[in-house]
């Protein structure tokens, strides 16, 4: 597998990482009112289902194993998606969701030590920390818009989003936007198990796909789209091409967005407790991305 040296983002890799976090951030709104017209894992099988078609029929399948595939289709449809739907539908609000699920930072980079023999440096592990505190703070303010459950969910599907990093890592430098279409493939068929079993049978099916508003129906090709093959293409790639430390943490930015929108357009509280825990995960963020610039201007000032 290739993966680029340097310590930093050149500013064309940050400037992709910010475009792919501020899609993500700002999608828990749309997740919160597609939820009110598609129940959870039937709205997680149309965004891939849409994410496989018709994009299947036009792009080669990456020279990558059908196992590589499928475990990242299961771990990002199943794991994550369709766990983290579920969790907003009614245990989590999607702008405290959206700085929960970045849990998968500690997922990714640990698999990253583990299987890569990656090192964790110094300020690395101080960024992680210090955005662990955030998180922890998050833990201590369950209430009943915000059950345990909900948070264990969301932490779940952090962990299997750190899966899906370390499992993309390894397809090595292929074409990541075939990969994430392909792989779309085995997302589709144990959620539309999950949806029969857990939300009704075809005739629920049915009437939920029917009866959805067109609002619903835009929400669902931006998750497709937007945030699968634009999203997650492009921050597969960057996965590919640097150091997961260096990469992982970007999505740390999403709480602003998915924060900032939840408030404006769902009216979401933000106490200072919730400002507080924010602060702390940004901090982290800001830490990890740019101490190395840092270091390196106030070595070249001072050598």
């Amino acid at each position: 597998m290739t993966t680029h040296k340097s310590n930093h983002l050149p500013l064309s890799h940050l400037l992709l990482a910010l475009a792919i976090v501020a899609v993500w951030g700002t999608n828990f709104v749309v997740m919160k009112n597609c939820l009110s017209s598609f129940p959870p894992f039937l709205f997680a099988t149309l965004r891939y289902v849409f994410s496989l078609l018709p994009m299947v029929f036009f792009v080669a399948r990456p020279k990558v194993s059908w196992r590589n595939l499928c475990l990242y289709g299961l771990c990002t449809g199943v794991g994550q998606f369709g766990v983290l739907y579920y969790a907003i539908e009614s245990q989590i609000p999607p702008g405290l969701a959206s700085l929960v699920i970045q849990t998968q930072v500690f997922f990714t980079i640990g698999f990253a030590m583990f299987f890569a023999k990656e090192r964790l440096k110094l300020y690395q592990a101080i960024a992680v920390s210090i955005a662990l505190v955030g998180l922890i703070i998050i833990a201590l303010h369950t209430d009943a818009n915000t059950t345990f459950l909900g948070l264990s969910l969301v932490v779940f599907a952090g962990f299997s989003w750190g899966v899906a990093n370390t499992v993309s890592r390894r397809a090595g430098d292929i074409n990541m936007f075939s990969y994430v279409v392909w792989a779309s493939a085995f997302s589709i068929p144990p959620l539309i198990a999950l949806t029969l079993i857990f939300e009704g049978g075809w005739q629920q099916v049915g009437s939920a796909l029917v009866n959805a508003s067109l609002a619903a129906w835009i929400g669902v090709f931006w998750q497709s789209w937007g945030n699968t093959l634009f999203g997650y293409a492009a921050w597969a790639w960057l996965l590919s091409k640097h150091p997961a430390a260096l990469v992982a943490p970007a999505p740390l930015l999403v709480p602003i967005f998915g924060m900032g929108a939840s408030a404006y357009y769902l009216g979401e509280p933000l106490p200072g407790w919730k400002l507080l825990a924010a602060g702390l995960v940004i901090t982290g963020l800001v830490i990890n991305l740019f101490w190395p610039n840092l270091r390196e201007q106030l070595y070249k000032r001072n050598p």
